[in-house]
């Protein structure tokens, strides 16, 4: 297999702006979540990681979520040489939600189902930064991000282009966070992924942008190497009961590789803190031979990210590779799963090359993805 290598990223969030601030900002244990009263996403205080009311906010030619896009991609852009403008370059953008908030303060006809469909976003953000390859939308839920990336190193290993840059943005809205809260998945507090006093998500906002290469210039850089979906074929909401088909995924991804369990230095876990995902998650990795690997959840820092998450995430863990130190997992304290895993409590320094990235959303959809330096 032809490698991928991650030319450039960047995390737009609302603890910093590039990778490198927010990769400081956690390894300070600083997080973005805290108590909000905004009484156009909720009647009540919730707790959540949001931006500040005036940044990224919505005029006459972008919505903050393409905003949020255009900045993210353009950041990822300014520290590589790769080429918009090069027909060798394709776009992949992930998300959940959109601008499906244009449904709570736009009368809902034709030209708003239009202006809130996703492929129209994409291309908006593809002309604003100067791509000429139609951009390509993957949305399948909490695994998107990942989806999309694995999207990408497929593209490029199948010859159809050298460059993807592969972006993902969500925003937390009354509609995103009712529809949890009608599931009475919402936690009071900030959340506690595996933690035995977890009483589920927390939300967040944030973009993300990684730009993936077969440029062999780029080949001292971390690689993507392997990954693969799975489908638990089992609830429309609730995922599996047995992880078996989480460890499905990580099973193939690991088959792929030509690698073992042994060879995974940790873990960066999807830990949303419900009830239901942790326990599955917890007993996939058991599944999958993993249960003594560093793990941790990075959601006590973010809030669940949605469409973004798979890349956030795996973008501070490859910064957890460049400076060979595991993150530990906000709220977590006492383990709280029926098969017990290794949770990380504290920063974590070592020696390490490869790790694991999983996820799974509605629908029953799971994703894991490896990457190595």
């Amino acid at each position: 297999m032809n490698n991928v290598f991650i030319a450039a990223d960047n995390i737009t969030s609302p603890i910093g702006l590039t990778t490198a601030d927010n990769f400081a900002q956690l390894k300070k244990g600083i997080s973005g979540i805290k108590q909000h009263n905004d009484k156009t996403i909720d009647d009540e205080p919730f707790m959540a990681s949001l931006f500040n009311k005036e940044q990224f906010a919505t005029n006459q030619e972008y919505t903050k979520f393409e905003q949020l896009l255009i900045a993210s991609i353009t950041d990822a852009l300014a520290n590589c040489d790769i080429d918009p403008n090069d027909k060798k370059t394709g776009l992949i953008i992930s998300t959940t939600k959109g601008n499906i908030s244009l449904l709570e303060t736009e009368e809902n006809n034709e030209a708003l189902q239009k202006r809130i469909a996703l492929p129209s976003s994409a291309k908006l953000v593809a002309k604003h930064l100067g791509f000429v390859n139609e951009p390509v939308v993957v949305s399948n839920a909490c695994i998107s991000g990942i989806m999309a990336v694995l999207t990408a190193m497929r593209l490029i290993r199948a010859g159809q282009y050298e460059n993807v840059v592969v972006a993902g943005a969500d925003v937390i809205t009354k509609f995103v966070l009712s529809g949890f809260q009608s599931f009475q998945a919402i936690s009071v507090e900030s959340c506690k992924p595996f933690d035995a006093d977890r009483t589920g998500i927390t939300l967040g906002e944030g973009a993300a942008t990684m730009i993936l290469t077969s440029n062999s210039k780029y080949s001292h850089n971390v690689k993507v190497v392997s990954g693969a979906v799975s489908n638990d074929a089992n609830h429309i909401s609730a995922p599996s009961r047995t992880g078996e088909e989480l460890a499905f995924a990580i099973n193939s991804s690991l088959k792929q590789a030509e690698i073992s369990v042994d060879d995974i230095d940790f873990i960066s876990a999807h830990g949303t803190a419900t009830s239901y995902n942790d326990e599955m998650e917890a007993k996939a990795i058991d599944l999958a031979g993993l249960q003594n690997v560093p793990t941790n959840s990075l959601k006590g820092f973010y809030g669940h990210t949605l469409g973004a998450a798979g890349l956030i995430e795996s973008i501070i863990s490859i910064q957890s590779l460049k400076e060979n130190v595991v993150l530990p997992t906000p709220g977590f304290s006492t383990i709280g799963v029926s098969t017990p895993i290794n949770i990380c409590k504290n920063l974590l320094p070592g020696n390490y090359k490869t790790f694991l990235k999983t996820a799974s959303g509605f629908g029953g959809c799971n994703a894991a993805v490896l990457f190595s330096k």
